[in-house]
């Protein structure tokens, strides 16, 4: 047997899964191989089979051609691929800020540990925790698929599918809305950056007709204050851009850089954060407060931030069966 007739076909067993088709498979490709050989060229030496594996095609092009009528995962999982991946995606996420705020790892045996993250560390992780995800729903409907067995999956009904309403158009109105929105949150970035130039921050209080001063110290002021002034003007791009076009990426982008930006101002710390007396008892009562006004901030933007990739991903799919 030729030499490079193996390599050819080992090297075609790559693109290949399944070891009873594979094998099957690559029988029939290698009967395929020495019967063009011997019509075509006169016989079954290394000669006449390498002209016939030259002219058989690429091992790549040959494999996807066998398995066409195999796929990995069925056509009518490829919706349960999408559905299940935002679901467990959106718990991962949710999970991943509750881990950042309250600075805890736990263990959800034997599903899911969740290390003890800060706001760096969970912007990476977070894209490592979707492929995660995805690659666990796909083997699971992989070897649905490879079973051959008619199973009912369950339908998890987290939003309005794609095929029941028609998407809204953009009105005049609405553009206007936009707009309005736009200019209101530009003065607002603007007034912020004006105070923060002449004071070093944007918290000040005032106290019977007193210049203003700073409510939090220095250096904590400026931190904030930089971060405040930059979800603003994250917000009012994001309006900006929404004049021109409608895709929901820019809801995305803005949703992950304010969840970011939520990351930050929970890294600093929150002691001798005031410039002013805080009563020891009144102390840990505010403290709670701002990280649960903070955390309920966090969960809406997360929310959105799935709503808005499970809205791209349902179009994404859509586009993709129109097509066939």
């Amino acid at each position: 047997m030729s030499n490079k007739l193996e390599a050819y076909l080992e090297e075609i067993s790559h693109f290949l899964s399944g070891r009873a088709e594979r094998e099957e498979i690559l029988s029939e490709i290698r009967s395929h191989i020495l019967e063009k050989a011997a019509a075509e060229h006169g016989g079954t030496g290394d000669d006449a089979v390498d002209l016939a594996i030259a002219a058989y095609g690429a091992p790549r092009r040959v494999a996807e051609r066998y398995a066409e009528d195999r796929p990995i995962i069925a056509p009518a999982y490829k919706r349960y691929l999408v559905r299940y991946t935002t679901l467990l995606f959106a718990i991962h996420a949710a999970f991943t800020v509750f881990a950042v705020i309250f600075k805890k790892d736990f263990v959800i045996f034997p599903f899911l540990y969740m290390p003890r993250l800060g706001p760096i560390e969970a912007a990476m992780y977070l894209p490592m925790a979707f492929l995660a995800d995805l690659g666990l729903v796909a083997v699971v409907l992989y070897f649905v698929t490879q079973s051959g067995k008619d199973v009912k999956l369950p339908w998890p009904k987290i939003g309005v599918d794609l095929d029941e309403v028609k998407p809204p158009k953009k009105a005049f109105w609405g553009r206007v809305g936009t707009a309005v929105g736009a200019v209101v949150m530009l003065a607002v970035t603007d007034i912020a950056l004006y105070i923060f130039t002449r004071y070093h921050t944007i918290f000040l209080y005032l106290t019977h007709g007193s210049n203003p001063k700073p409510l939090l110290t220095p250096e904590a002021g400026r931190y904030l204050s930089l971060i405040v002034i930059a979800s603003l003007a994250v917000s009012t791009m994001a309006l900006l851009v929404k004049l021109f076009t409608r895709s929901r990426w820019v809801d995305i982008v803005s949703n992950v850089i304010s969840l970011g930006l939520i990351g930050l101002i929970l890294r600093q710390p929150f002691d001798n954060l005031f410039a002013i007396t805080v009563p020891e008892k009144l102390l840990p009562v505010v403290k709670a407060n701002i990280k649960v006004v903070l955390l309920i901030i966090a969960l809406i933007v997360t929310y959105e931030l799935v709503r808005d990739i499970v809205r791209v991903s349902r179009s994404k799919l859509a586009r993709s069966v129109a097509q066939y």
